[in-house]
């Protein structure tokens, strides 16, 4: 199971997760900076200019305005930071004896959001896997509640800070 952990990241909440994969470090970075490798299982279709300083253009819905954070970090073939809203998303990958590694962190603006964005990046990452395997990893999906739930109720028992409003839910 892809598990994250609460932490203090420069005196802000966050989540942390380290996922191994048996691949050279270039196919995993490509898996984490191309919009079309993106779109595969990261949250939002993007649009981001490879350079600190840049736009990342957030598309959660195929007919809605984008969302825009700027690129903190772009430093090919290891490290991409970046904005979203009021949280900062990093994202390192680094060679291991057997392949590569990826360290996320969701550096999180309100701290009772870590349990709902930790259930969420581990479905993320479980498509990730899906799609690094070469199966077919279902992508940018606007209800992934099914899978998302049993993670959830995993870090609410662990204690993670929770919360935060659901999408979808009433408040």
């Amino acid at each position: 199971m892809i598990h994250g952990r609460y932490f203090e990241f420069k005196g802000r909440p966050a989540v942390r997760f380290r996922c191994t994969y048996p691949f050279p470090v270039q196919r995993l970075w490509e898996a984490v900076s191309k919009p079309d490798e993106l779109e595969r299982w990261f949250p939002s279709r993007v649009r981001l200019d490879t350079y600190a300083g840049g736009d990342i253009e957030f598309f959660p819905e195929p007919h809605s305005d984008p969302e825009t954070g700027t690129v903190l970090v772009y430093g090919a073939p290891c490290t991409l930071a970046f904005t979203w809203g009021g949280d900062e998303i990093h994202f390192e990958v680094e060679p291991t004896a057997d392949g590569c590694a990826l360290t996320l962190v969701n550096v999180l603006e309100v701290r009772n959001t870590a349990a709902r964005n930790a259930a969420g990046w581990s479905v993320c990452l479980a498509d990730l896997d899906r799609h690094l395997d070469g199966s077919d990893a279902p992508g940018h999906r606007g209800d992934a509640s099914a899978d998302w739930r049993p993670f959830y109720q995993t870090y609410l028992g662990e204690g993670m800070p929770s919360g935060a409003q659901i999408p979808g839910e009433s408040a």
